[in-house]
């Protein structure tokens, strides 16, 4: 688990020289030695309630991985409450819905980043009637499949996991799952419940992120990790 803070809407905060920058660069290398035999390069992105912060969260996520010059698309699943569109500031006319219903060429769909051109956002389009069934259908297990092949990274950005069942439907068939939590608000019986719900649909978590924690004014920031027995681990660092 590592943590953000609340200033990570700004378009270039995996740039600066921060504890906030330090610990979303501390995440990409994380995924990026996940897993020894088998590389990590469809993650989902959610929470166990709404307004836990997973789009600024994927958001800035995407930057980071975007500046090790790797491919990267974000793709905006959240076919209820769609929010890439106004996290990366473009236009929602076509997206995720279009590709699935309509069996449409993808490559239509991607938008390229301003300032990383080897990332691209692909919206969610019109919201649908049916959410988790165009979620759970095999073109959409057939999109993820192409983007697989074309990107390094493909950042699903998913409902919350207590709130409907689209999580649980795409979490089965991508290599892994972040669940985003939100300091002094989101109860750890909530979290408790979405990690309970994942690993019941066997759903390969690869950790949690702890997001809108205030930023430490000494020299310091902390990293916390859990051991093997599932207590806490508290790591200090200085700022840079």
């Amino acid at each position: 688990m590592i943590e953000a803070d609340n200033n990570v809407y700004k378009n270039n905060i995996v740039k600066s020289k921060t504890s906030v920058s330090e610990a979303f660069r501390s995440l990409r290398t994380n995924l990026q030695f996940t897993s020894v035999d088998k590389k990590v390069k469809s993650i989902l992105i959610t929470s166990s309630l709404p307004n836990e912060g997973k789009s600024t969260i994927i958001k800035n996520l995407a930057y980071a991985l975007a500046m090790t010059g790797v491919k990267v698309i974000v793709v905006d699943c959240d076919l209820r409450n769609p929010t890439v569109h106004q996290m990366f500031k473009i236009p929602n006319m076509g997206g995720l819905t279009n590709i699935i219903v309509e069996d449409d060429r993808y490559e239509k769909y991607v938008i390229s980043d301003k300032e990383f051109d080897n990332l691209g956002i692909i919206t969610s389009g019109p919201i649908p009637p049916n959410p988790s069934e165009l979620i759970g259908s095999n073109r959409m297990k057939s999109f993820l499949n192409k983007l697989k092949e074309n990107y390094d990274y493909v950042l699903l950005d998913a409902p919350p996991v207590l709130l409907v069942t689209d999580p649980t439907v795409l979490a089965p068939v991508v290599d892994g799952v972040i669940l985003v939590i939100q300091a002094n608000k989101t109860e750890i019986e909530a979290t408790k419940r979405a990690k309970e719900i994942l690993t019941n649909v066997k759903a390969n978590i690869l950790g949690a992120v702890l997001n809108k924690v205030k930023e430490q004014k000494s020299g310091y920031y902390y990293y916390y990790y859990y051991n093997d027995d599932g207590s806490k681990h508290k790591r200090k660092r200085r700022k840079r």
